[in-house]
């Protein structure tokens, strides 16, 4: 397992994405009048903005994000549901089911999300759970599971009550859990919906007003009572980076838009969306067996687009990178796997592949690879040497010739 630096230069689009929001960088955090306000970048969790974020309040109809998410985690948008045996008082905001009139849960949902319907709400938690009581079990039970630390329900709808609150953090938290169904996007970010499956067709404006203040937004739900004030969970999406904040307990709707945009606007100067590695990004080089000085690239086989802090950079690891390939090897072949890192924790995994064609070496290139390495020629260096020490001391010294055993024959004298 290796950490390695990917060699290719961040693309043009990210350096001109870096370009635009650097100087917006530097904006200071916003003032926000809301008692309680947090913003976070989705897809990682990083809280960019806090303010007293775990403090238990009272969370109005934002209390209806609970019961949207039992709803959708049981399923059966197209059950025809009767209306419960509901009575609201005057100034609750409802969409007059009528006694025993059924409309489709998901109509049911739209009137909750949308037009925030007291009477939708119960009639959810009795089809969902069999009674109020039983649904309100099952909605703690679920905000202790999905992290929720310091929110506890005491109805379906968001009636001011002693065992209702949640805070700022856990009203996000619970908003990324929501955004996974595809139904729950539309809906909140729709500026109407239409109910066409009950007695009579209800056509209902959306609540939340923050949604034609900025395209960028999309969602998600106001809630307001008296001891609660305003509050206001939003998202939003922008260049590829997806906000959510939440505000509570703001004096108006005036102030808790303000407040929201505020949040949403500092937040999109403090990330970017990039490529953090791209396809054909040259990850490592692995050197080929019997061919001195050739490599092998390995390229990465995908392209990862991820969202990152401006002052943040991304690791790598590879995994199962050998310290040396022999051929054949066909180009595109799967070799280990290089994984994005951000802050030590994997976040994406990448298979890594061949970028050249690899044919197998023949037995003489392997013989003349054997008697060129460094090893080789060393042992036969030793070798040789040893050949001629040995030679050298068979040789006897100069001058110290011994005369053959075979003598010259005497010159005869003259007569």
């Amino acid at each position: 397992m290796t950490t390695t630096r990917i060699r290719a230069a961040i693309p043009a689009v990210a350096i001109a994405a870096l370009a635009l929001v650097a100087p917006a960088a530097r904006a200071t955090p916003p003032r926000i009048q809301a008692p309680s306000g947090i913003v976070i970048e989705a897809s990682t969790g990083d809280v960019t903005y806090a303010k007293q974020p775990d403090q238990k309040r009272a969370i109005a109809s934002t209390t209806k994000l609970m019961t949207a998410l039992l709803a959708l985690e049981a399923g059966g948008l197209h059950d025809l549901v009767p209306a419960a045996s509901y009575h609201p008082a005057p100034a609750e905001s409802q969409i007059h089911l009528q006694p025993g009139e059924k409309l489709t849960e998901a109509d049911l949902l739209r009137g909750l999300l949308v037009y925030s319907a007291n009477d939708a709400a119960e009639t959810i938690a009795e089809h969902v759970a069999g009674s109020e009581a039983a649904f309100v079990r099952r909605m703690n039970r679920r905000a202790q599971q999905i992290g929720l630390k310091n929110t506890h329900y005491a109805n379906p709808i968001g009636l001011d009550a002693p065992g209702n609150y949640s805070t700022a953090r856990d009203l996000v938290t619970l908003t990324q859990s929501l955004r996974k169904y595809r139904f729950f996007r539309r809906t909140v970010n729709s500026a109407s919906v239409t109910l066409r499956s009950g007695h009579v067709i209800r056509t209902l404006a959306n609540r939340n007003t923050l949604l034609g203040q900025a395209t960028w937004i999309d969602g998600v739900k106001t809630g307001h009572t008296t001891q609660a004030g305003d509050v206001l969970v939003a998202s939003a999406s922008k260049r590829g980076v997806r906000l959510i904040s939440a505000v509570l307990g703001e004096p108006d709707r005036s102030q808790r838009n303000a407040d929201s945009l505020a949040l949403l606007n500092y937040a999109f100067t403090k990330y970017v969306r990039v490529r953090a590695i791209a396809r054909g990004d040259t990850v490592a080089k692995v050197p080929i067996a019997h061919r001195t000085g050739a490599v092998l690239p390995l390229v990465a086989s995908r392209t990862v687009h991820e969202v990152k802090h401006l002052k943040e950079r991304f690791g790598y690891r590879t995994i199962g990178v050998p310290a040396k390939v022999d051929g054949p090897i066909h180009y595109g072949e799967r070799i280990g796997t290089v994984e994005v890192l951000r802050h030590g924790k994997r976040i994406a995994s990448v298979p890594l592949t061949a970028g050249l064609e690899v044919p197998a070496a023949s037995a003489a290139r392997k013989t003349q690879d054997f008697l060129t390495t460094p090893w080789t020629l060393a042992v036969l260096g030793v070798l040789l040497l040893l050949v001629a020490l040995v030679a050298s001391r068979r040789r006897p010294p100069p001058g110290d010739e011994r005369p053959s055993r075979r003598s010259a024959p005497e010159e005869a004298p003259a007569p």
